[in-house]
């Protein structure tokens, strides 16, 4: 590997006209729009997808965060491309990016350098495919990124606090991409080099497209959605919407979706089966610099401080958390990087000149799911369940931690690495569930004391989320006696082996099916167990979860029951102050909140 320090500009992707001069380039095949700072690395989706183009032979050059207040000079540089346009808004939703769980305005960007706000625009998919139309009303455009993947049907917009349609009629790309994009990018380009235009690809997995007539397919059993004028007139028709689409999210073998809105139909393709082992190690594998675009130097981009000395394990997440996005974009099939792989990016990072020897997270999704699957995966072919794990772990699902624990070892071994640690979410009601399987059992303990004695860098970030059970079974969350029983664990190791260490648990507020009386459990249970909260937040709806269909609709979107969720400012601000009970200020407030509902049984446990 060059040292970083060496690093010439045509060594990453261009952002500049001056940059495809250096090449020799007079025209590009791809020109790709990012709501993030470029980032030459493979946590970062943009950086990815232009590897994948140029390992294909094509032309591509980023254009990270364009200016769309100004002339557009951004939009106009590298003129009209060869094949299309790629856009995406980011690593992130554009407004979960811009805005805080009370839609204040954030003060700072994790994306951009020295993390400055407003180098993008809300809804950035809808504003940078609108700009390109107009600009060039013939250049195709391929839109993709968590923003679009997520808003692909008729989804509720907690900022504008309304039902949008899929992302499509805004932005009238020719064709999106949902999900991880590594295995439709590349039928795409196979298709395109033949000839075909983006807007003639109706039969490639993990897109989608508009039509006035949804064609037939041999292949392909089609399912139709509640239609979206429909959905703004019923919102009990609308909850029904996500059962479907969550379902045929996480099948091996998914059906086709169609939703009609107004005259034109959105058909959704079903996802390609997961990436083979090989395939994702070449992903990995593609010549990333690891570093920021020099056009930032001496500029810093928190998103990149936090994961240049991290390595990602593995992609998808089969918890099915009802809060989260994870596996609706990378699915709930864990596929894993070879262990050559990962200690071949061990080895780059080694010789980062600024490396101290400390990596930061060995992790992924969650970050003791490497290696997990089926261990018969005909029965997974069948399964509709968006979690493995949830209401209890599956009987079919191997929880052998033994691969893990031995990438930890080889790891940590390596010349140059002092410490690895573990910043990644920690399932740990699957360490704690026994199995019929004794290796497997036998690797959870020792998991458990690998992971405590060796990872933690003195804190160890877990997330049970909640602690009254009816609101953790619409999480789809496991009962806080797992984490009573993880603790005691925990506090045992340590008073063994003469460690310092404590658990720094998650919490959410204002979640569906919290009332008043459940986070006046939280904090009693959480003060007798000596915890002062830190890492807390309101529950923010962000599209295409169970847990937003509940908010807007007052539906579960699989039983259809009516369902209380907090949604005013006051609902919120009243759960959000039991986090804080040990506060002055807030125990008034609290006092009054629990004489209200007629509890001073809980104003006796709490204060």
């Amino acid at each position: 590997m060059i040292n970083p320090r060496e690093y010439q500009l045509t060594d990453f992707l261009p952002t500049t006209k001056k940059e495809t001069d250096l090449r020799g380039w007079d025209q590009l095949d791809v020109v790709l729009f990012s709501g993030d700072a470029y980032i030459d690395h493979p946590s970062f989706g943009a950086a990815v997808i232009g590897r994948m183009m140029e390992a294909q032979g094509l032309k591509v050059a980023i254009v990270p965060q364009p200016n769309w207040q100004d002339d557009l000079r951004d939009f106009k540089k590298f003129g009209r491309p060869r094949l299309f346009f790629a856009v995406t808004a980011g690593n992130m939703d554009s407004m979960v990016n811009h805005y805080t769980a009370n839609k204040r305005l954030r003060s700072d960007d994790a994306y951009s350098p020295d993390g400055k706000p407003h180098f993008r625009p809300d809804y950035a998919s809808i504003v940078y495919c609108n700009t390109l139309k107009k600009l060039f009303p013939d250049v195709p455009i391929l839109l993709g990124g968590i923003e679009a993947s997520l808003r692909r049907f008729t989804h509720y917009d907690y900022w504008s606090d309304k039902l949008m349609p899929g992302i499509l009629l805004g932005t009238n790309a020719d064709l999106l991409v949902y999900g991880m994009g590594e295995k439709p990018l590349l039928a795409i380009l196979s298709e395109l080099e033949k000839g075909k235009s983006l807007k003639e690809l109706t039969d490639i997995p993990q897109t989608s497209y508009l039509t006035k007539e949804v064609p037939e397919h041999t292949k392909w059993k089609t399912k139709t959605l509640v239609d979206h004028d429909t959905c703004l007139k019923d919102k009990k028709l609308y909850a029904s919407n996500f059962k479907h689409i969550e379902v045929e999210s996480n099948r091996y073998n998914a059906d086709r979706l169609v939703q009609q809105t107004g005259n034109r139909f959105i058909v959704v393709n079903p996802p390609f089966q997961p990436l083979s082992q090989g395939e994702l190690d070449a992903s990995f594998d593609l010549p990333y610099t690891r570093l920021p675009h020099p056009k930032y130097k001496n500029k810093k981009i928190p998103a990149y401080e936090m994961i240049k000395f991290s390595v990602n394990l593995h992609r998808g997440c089969f918890g099915g958390c009802a809060f989260c996005t994870i596996s609706a974009h990378q699915g709930k099939f864990i596929v894993s990087r070879s262990k050559e792989s990962i200690l071949n990016e061990v080895k780059e990072i080694t010789r980062m000149p600024d490396f101290k020897g400390y990596l930061s997270d060995l992790g992924g999704p969650s970050a003791n799911m490497y290696e997990m699957r089926g261990k018969d995966m005909e029965i997974c072919k069948q399964c509709k369940r968006p979690s493995c794990i949830f209401p209890k772990v599956c009987f079919n699902l191997s929880t052998d931690h033994t691969p893990l624990i031995d990438i930890y070892r080889s790891v940590d071994k390596l010349p140059g690495i002092k410490k690895s640690f573990v910043g990644s979410g920690i399932r740990y009601d699957i360490m704690l569930t026994d199995t019929k399987d004794e290796k497997a059992n036998q690797s959870h303990v020792e998991y458990t004391r690998e992971l405590i004695t060796k990872h933690v860098s003195g804190r160890l970030k877990i997330a049970p989320e909640h602690t009254s059970d009816q609101v953790l079974k619409v999480m789809r969350k496991p009962s806080f006696d797992y984490f009573y029983k993880f603790k005691e664990q925990f506090d045992r190791i340590n008073r063994e082996t003469g460690k310092n260490q404590q658990l720094i648990p998650y919490f959410i507020s204002s979640h569906p099916a919290c009332g008043p009386e459940d986070m006046a459990d939280l904090a009693i249970r959480t003060k007798n167990l000596d915890f002062k909260l830190e890492q807390v937040q309101d529950f923010t709806p962000t599209p295409m979860t169970v847990a937003t269909e509940i908010y807007y609709s007052g539906y579960h979107p699989y039983t259809l029951e009516p369902m209380y969720t907090p949604r005013t400012k006051l609902e919120k601000l009243e759960q959000r102050q039991f986090f804080f009970w040990y506060k002055p200020e807030y125990k008034k407030e609290i006092y009054k909140t629990l004489h209200r509902i007629n509890r001073p049984d809980l104003i006796k446990k709490l204060l």
